[in-house]
C-alpha cells in the first residue's frame, strides 16, 4: 500500500452534515424529468384530445426513451453520491494516493468545485496549504462559500483557500506551487486544447513539485496522450506515467463507460 492510501485510510468527508454535490448535476435530472413529463402529457393529448394515433405513439415511445435515461441518469447520480456508492470519493483517494508528494509546502488544486478534493488533500497531509481555484459555472451549484463552509466543517478551514480562476490562465507567477493536482476538469472546458490545460497547469509548478492529473482523456478531445507523455520526459519532467483510472477507480473500463468516464486517465510525475 502506498503512503499516502494509508493517510487517507481513515478520512471520510461528509461526515458533519458538509455538502459536497454530485458529477451528475442536477440541472440535468430535472431537465430529463421535465421532458419527461411533456412527452407523457403530449402522448395523452394526442390520444385523447387531438385524435392523432401515429402522433401519440411518438410521444410514447419518447417517453420511454426518457424514462429509461431518467433511470439510468438517477443512478449514476446514487453510485457517484458520497452518501451513496461513493464513487467521487474513491476517484479523489486513487488521484492522490499518487501524488509523490512529502507534504511540506503548498498545493493547488485546479477545478475545485465543492472543494472535495482539496479538502481530501488538506486531511491527507496536515502540514500543506492547499489553494483551489475554479471557475464556478452554474451548472453544478458549486461555489467558493461552498468550499470555505466544506472546509470548515472538515477543520481545515485554516489551511484551505479558494478563489475564482480559470484554468485556461492560472493566476499565479511560475513556480508557485509544491505540488498540483485535478480531476475531471480540463474536459468541461470547451474549446480550449486540452494538452494546453494540462501545460499551464504545469507550469505554476515548482522544479522537482509533483502533480496528479486526473480527466476523461478521450483522444477526440486529448489526442494522443502517450506522445504528450514522452514530450513531457523530452522536457525533463519525471517518473511521468499515464495510469488507468477507469479500471483503478471503478473496477472496470466498462462501468466507467456506463458513468460517462471510460476514458478516465491520471497524468502524473515530477517536474
Amino acid at each position: 500500500m502506498r503512503t499516502s492510501e494509508i493517510e487517507q485510510s481513515g478520512i471520510h468527508l461528509g461526515t458533519h452534515g458538509e455538502k459536497y454535490g454530485n458529477w451528475m448535476s442536477a440541472p440535468v435530472f430535472y431537465m430529463v424529468g421535465g421532458l419527461l413529463a411533456l412527452a407523457a402529457v403530449l402522448a395523452v393529448l394526442s390520444f385523447t384530445v387531438f385524435r392523432l394515433t401515429a402522433l401519440g405513439v411518438i410521444f410514447v415511445i419518447a417517453a420511454i426513451i426518457l424514462l429509461v435515461l431518467l433511470f439510468w441518469i438517477t443512478w449514476i447520480r446514487r453510485q457517484y453520491a458520497f452518501g451513496g456508492g461513493g464513487m467521487m470519493e474513491r476517484v479523489h483517494q486513487a488521484v492522490l494516493s499518487h501524488l509523490d508528494y512529502d507534504g511540506k509546502g503548498k498545493l493547488l488544486d485546479v477545478g475545485c468545485g465543492s472543494g472535495a478534493l482539496s479538502i481530501r488533500a488538506a486531511l491527507t497531509w496536515p502540514e500543506t496549504k492547499v489553494t483551489g481555484i475554479d471557475y464556478w459555472g452554474a451548472a453544478y451549484g458549486y461555489g467558493r462559500a461552498m468550499c470555505e463552509k466544506n472546509a470548515a466543517g472538515e477543520g481545515v478551514g485554516s489551511r484551505c483557500t479558494f478563489q475564482h480562476g480559470d484554468a485556461n490562465k492560472l493566476d499565479f507567477p511560475d513556480e508557485s506551487f509544491d505540488a498540483v493536482v485535478s480531476n475531471y476538469v480540463y474536459h468541461n472546458i470547451t474549446g480550449a486544447d486540452k494538452q494546453a490545460l494540462l501545460l499551464e497547469s504545469l507550469r505554476v509548478l515548482k522544479k522537482g513539485g509533483v502533480f496528479a492529473l486526473n480527466d476523461d482523456m478521450k483522444p477526440r478531445m486529448y489526442g494522443d496522450m502517450e506522445a504528450f507523455a514522452q514530450k513531457l520526459r523530452d522536457m525533463g519532467y519525471e517518473d511521468v506515467r499515464l495510469i488507468d483510472t477507469a479500471t483503478e477507480a471503478f473496477g472496470s473500463r466498462r462501468r466507467a463507460a456506463m458513468m460517462m468516464l471510460g476514458d478516465s486517465r491520471l497524468l502524473v510525475g515530477r517536474k
